[in-house]
């Protein structure tokens, strides 16, 4: 296996973990490091939507991430559904976890991260290499 690849396998599982351990924790990790409020979720880019754009923007970074890390073969496929799966689960997580909330918009703006993530990667894999 190329040493890029790896390393991107690395960063992506890393990145995988710390999505985890951010949905599932009952309340705000980031908010309290920033803030000092478990109730209190930041924004990186101000905007009239609120935190749905941190949503996208984590999803499509994750996406990117694994599609890039398994971009030949058959892991291709199974990690594309594994992250629309995931990108849906853990939103909806939420109605059970508490001091969290479900937002339709939020499940929105993750399937969209999600989604932008493997249309860049199909059309990546079909320029590069002429097929999906």
């Amino acid at each position: 296996m190329d040493n890029k690849i790896r390393i991107t396998r690395y960063i992506y599982y890393f990145s995988l973990l710390g999505l985890l351990i951010l949905y599932l924790f009952p309340g705000s990790l980031v908010g309290y490091f920033f803030y000092g409020d478990f109730g209190r979720q930041p924004d990186l880019i101000p905007n009239p939507l609120g935190t749905s754009i941190n949503h996208a923007l984590a999803f499509f970074y994750l996406s990117i991430l694994g599609l890039m890390s398994y971009v030949r073969g058959f892991e291709f496929k199974k990690t594309l559904i594994f992250l629309i799966i995931l990108s849906s689960l853990l939103e909806l997580s939420h109605i059970f976890i508490p001091n969290r909330s479900f937002q339709y918009l939020d499940l929105f703006a993750n399937l969209l991260g999600t989604l932008l993530g493997i249309v860049i990667m199909i059309l990546y894999k079909k320029f590069k290499y002429g097929k999906i």
